[in-house]
């Protein structure tokens, strides 16, 4: 089954396969606001199973989405979204530190088992409350994700990444970074059903009672201008 919304706002981007030295090449259209039903007309043979997606990432050059059998290279990031990324992590280590759950970087993936296939994101920030392999390159029991957003992604990441993303049994918490003022928009698992929240504002503080934190916006945007 693949997902479709009607209100779909669509990039077309070439799916990145050189480091495999795929013979064909060809032009998908993503759909930013959820699981591209064009995917579905792609042919069997210009789609990667996750073994060969997974071989490929070892040695490319630059990281890639995959979704579902199609890979995305992915867009590289300012010095703010960074810096964001960096004050959440930091935030998170330090109130982490000595207990059973632990914050990830943007360099771990996080898989996303659903019926239309397989998908593997790298979240800006996840974190991971349950063992896992140290030689595995990815994983799938993530209790919350933090991303960023950026112009390019974020109707991916309102909508393509949030349907996905919480289809994750262990994920409680989704947490949307905006980079051009202090504020978050909140996804949170409530029994069946998901709810969200705005935290906004320097005062504010963004609760993640499932991992026994509590962050102030100061400290996720600490450095960070708006006015730049």
């Amino acid at each position: 089954m693949l997902y479709d919304f009607a209100d779909c706002a669509e990039t077309t981007r070439e799916p990145a396969f050189a480091w495999l030295s795929w013979p064909q090449k060809f032009v998908a259209k993503r759909f930013t606001c959820g699981i591209s039903k064009a995917m579905s007309a792609l042919r069997q043979s210009e789609l990667l199973n996750v073994e060969e997606y997974l071989a490929g990432e070892e040695t490319a050059t630059e990281r890639h989405e995959y979704l579902a059998g199609a890979v995305y290279a992915m867009a590289g990031g300012t010095n703010r979204h960074a810096q964001i990324g960096a004050n959440v992590l930091i935030a998170l280590g330090i109130q982490l530190r000595g207990k059973k759950c632990r914050p990830l970087a943007s360099d771990s993936k996080v898989r996303v088992r659903a019926q239309s296939g397989d998908y593997f994101y790298y979240p800006d920030v996840s974190v991971a409350c349950s063992a896992l392999p140290p030689n595995q390159v990815w994983y799938d029991s993530p209790t919350v994700i933090f991303e960023v957003v950026s112009p390019s992604s974020e109707n991916t990441d309102h909508r393509e990444k949030r349907f996905l993303y919480q289809l994750i049994p262990t994920l409680r918490s989704y947490v949307i970074v905006e980079q051009e003022s202090r504020a978050l928009t909140v996804w949170r698992r409530t029994g069946d059903t998901w709810k969200h929240e705005l935290v906004e504002g320097a005062e504010a503080i963004l609760a993640l009672p499932e991992i026994e934190c509590a962050i102030p916006l100061a400290e996720i945007y600490e450095g960070i201008d708006e006015t730049n």
